[in-house]
C-alpha cells in the first residue's frame, strides 16, 4: 500500500464512522457570540467561562504591552526570551496561588507534556483518572514510566492500584475539573491518598481556574488542599492563552533544566504575559461575574430538564448532553447551527465510545434570554 493509498483509506474510515472532523473561519464577538460564513450565532462552544476574552482592560493591557516589549519574544527563555514582563506574571501566579515558583508555558498540552517528559522515568508509575486529559495520557504512553489508569474520581480504585509495589517514584495524576464531563475530582481524597503513599499529585486546573475556589484560585483552593504540582492555562477563565506549572522550588529549577517544551520552545509574547496579569486581578475581584455563571448553569439545567438526553451531573461551565451514537450528535449539532446556535458535537477517540455529546459551554456573557433561546431549540430539535 503506497502512502497516498494509506492516507485514503484512514480518511475513508474515518468519515464512515461519523468521526470527521472540520475547522471553519470564524470570527468571535463578544456577548456570548460568534460569526461564521457572514452569519451571527449564540455562541456556546467557548471556554471563555467569564467573558473575558474581549474586557477592555485586557485589550488595553496587551496594547500597552506590545507598545513595551514589541510583538514577540524573539527566542527561548533560556536564550534572550524571558523578560521582566515574564518574570512579573509568573511571580505573581505563584503568590496568588500559594506556591513557591511558577513557570511559564506556550499552552497546556506543552506544559502536561513537559511535566511527564521530563519528570517520569523507567521506574517510575503514573496513576492516572481514566478521563485524564489527552495531552497527560499522551505523555504517559511515550514517557518510559509505567501508566496504570483508575476508575473515574473512584478512590477505591486508586487505592487498589498502590498497593501493588512500585520500585520508583508515583506520580497520581487528575483533573479538578473534567473538560469532556464538566465533573470535579475528589481532591481531598486524593491529596490523602497521595500523602500516605509517600506519591506526588498532580493536578492539571485548566477548566477550574477562575470559576471556582476563593477569588477564583481554582479547584484546589475550592476544596482546600495544596497538590503537589499544579498545572493551570490561560485559554479558559482567563480569556487569552498558554499555561503554567505551579510547583517548590527545586522542582521548578529542574524543569528549567529538563524540560525540553521549555528549553526548545520561543517564550510568549511578553505583551501577552501582560495581559495575562492584568486578567488574574480582574479573576481574583470577579465574584459578580462568577455568581453570573452560576445563575446560567442553574437556569440552563433547569431549563433543560426534560429533554429526551440526559444531561451530564455537572455543576461546572461544562454541560454534556449525552447523544450516544456519533451521527445522531453531529445531526443535532447541524440542526441547532440551521437555527442560529453553536454548539459542537464531540465524538471519540476525545469521548468514550457510546458517549458521542453536545459539549454545551456556558459563559458570564451569556443573557438570560440566550439562555432560554438554547433550550428552545433543544426541545425544538427533539420533537
Amino acid at each position: 500500500m503506497s502512502w497516498q493509498q494509506r492516507l485514503s483509506q484512514e480518511l475513508q474510515q474515518q468519515q464512515e464512522a461519523g468521526l470527521w472532523r472540520t475547522r471553519l473561519p470564524v470570527t468571535p464577538l463578544s456577548g456570548g457570540r460568534i460569526r461564521a460564513g457572514g452569519k451571527e450565532f449564540l455562541h456556546f462552544s467557548s471556554n471563555d467561562y467569564l467573558g473575558l476574552s474581549h474586557h477592555p482592560e485586557i485589550l488595553s493591557a496587551w496594547q500597552q504591552g506590545l507598545s513595551q516589549w514589541g510583538a514577540g519574544a524573539g527566542a527561548s527563555g533560556h536564550v534572550t526570551g524571558h523578560t521582566p514582563a515574564h518574570q512579573r506574571l509568573e511571580d505573581t501566579l505563584a503568590g496568588w496561588l500559594g506556591f513557591p515558583r511558577a513557570i511559564l508555558f506556550q499552552s497546556g498540552f506543552a506544559a502536561n507534556q513537559a511535566l511527564i517528559f521530563s519528570l517520569a522515568q523507567g521506574q517510575d508509575r503514573l496513576l492516572a483518572d481514566k478521563l485524564m486529559h489527552a495531552s497527560l495520557i499522551e505523555a504517559a504512553h511515550l514517557s518510559p514510566a509505567t501508566l496504570r489508569r483508575f476508575r473515574h474520581n473512584s478512590l477505591s480504585s486508586l487505592t487498589q492500584l498502590l498497593r501493588t509495589p512500585c520500585d520508583g517514584e508515583t506520580l497520581i495524576v487528575t483533573e479538578g475539573v473534567f473538560s469532556m464531563d464538566g465533573d470535579q475530582a475528589p481532591l481531598a481524597g486524593l491529596r490523602q491518598q497521595a500523602d500516605r503513599s509517600g506519591s506526588w499529585l498532580v493536578v492539571d486546573d485548566a477548566h477550574g481556574l477562575g470559576v471556582c475556589g476563593h477569588q477564583g484560585r481554582g479547584s484546589c483552593s475550592q476544596q482546600q488542599i495544596r497538590p503537589d504540582i499544579l498545572v493551570v492555562t490561560f485559554g479558559k477563565a482567563v480569556g487569552i492563552s498558554g499555561a503554567a506549572i505551579l510547583c517548590g522550588a527545586e522542582m521548578a529549577d529542574y524543569l528549567q533544566q529538563k524540560a525540553r517544551h521549555l528549553i526548545y520552545s520561543t517564550a510568549m509574547p511578553p505583551a501577552q504575559a501582560v495581559a495575562i496579569e492584568t486578567a488574574l486581578s480582574l479573576l481574583a475581584s470577579g465574584d459578580g461575574l462568577r455568581q453570573k455563571l452560576q445563575q446560567n448553569i442553574a437556569s440552563f439545567r433547569q431549563l433543560a430538564a426534560e429533554l429526551p438526553w440526559p444531561l451530564a451531573p455537572s455543576e461546572s461551565a461544562i454541560q454534556p448532553l449525552i447523544i450516544g451514537d456519533n451521527q445522531a450528535a453531529q445531526q443535532l449539532a447541524m440542526a441547532l447551527r440551521q437555527s442560529g446556535i453553536w454548539v459542537n458535537a464531540i465524538r471519540p477517540p476525545t469521548v468514550p465510545p457510546g458517549s458521542a455529546r453536545l459539549r454545551i459551554t456556558l459563559s458570564a456573557a451569556h443573557q438570560p434570554e440566550q439562555i432560554r433561546q438554547l433550550a428552545e431549540q433543544l426541545y425544538a430539535a427533539a420533537r
